[in-house]
Formats: C-alpha cells, structure tokens, sequence
C-alpha cells in the first residue's frame, strides 16, 4: 500500500467534471484500491457522488491511497492527472 498527498491547484476544486475524469481514471486501474482522504473522511475513489461528499477545493490537502497493482505507475498517473486538473 502507498500513499501520496496531494495539494489542489486548480481554481474551482473537484467538482463534478473533473471528479468524473478521475472516476474514470480510478477505474481504469484493474485490481487496485483507491481512496481518497480529506481530514477525517475517507472514500473511495471510483464513485464520483463520494468523491463529491469530500467538497474539494482549491489549496485542499487531500490524500490518495493505493493498494494492489502498479502502486507507483498509478501513483505517476494521479500525480500527473492532479497537476493538469483544469476548471
């Protein structure tokens, strides 16, 4: 299992657009776990309503669980979706 924090730059957050893009994303890694944590919740990152429940914004510290797979592959990819997150 790893785990990468993450700090979100883009102006409008996670919001139904772009949390669709990494639900998409989530569920294109086969047999991995991904979580999503900010402060004390925790869900699951490929439904876009739980996702949404997180109300992520910009300058929001959030961190990403991986668990199975590709751990650091994934970890690239979601560094790399995150940095390129757009409005």
């Amino acid at each position: 299992m790893s785990c990468i924090e993450i700090t979100v730059t883009n102006d409008t957050g996670l919001h139904t657009r772009p949390g669709n893009e990494l639900v998409k994303l989530v569920k294109s890694f086969e047999g991995t776990t991904i979580e999503l944590e900010k402060g004390d919740k925790k869900v699951t990152g490929n439904s876009l309503l739980k996702i949404m429940s997180l109300a992520v914004k910009k300058g929001d510290v959030i961190k990403i669980h991986i668990s199975g797979g590709e751990e650091a592959k994934i970890e690239e990819q979601l560094v790399e979706f995150f940095a390129n997150l757009k409005d």
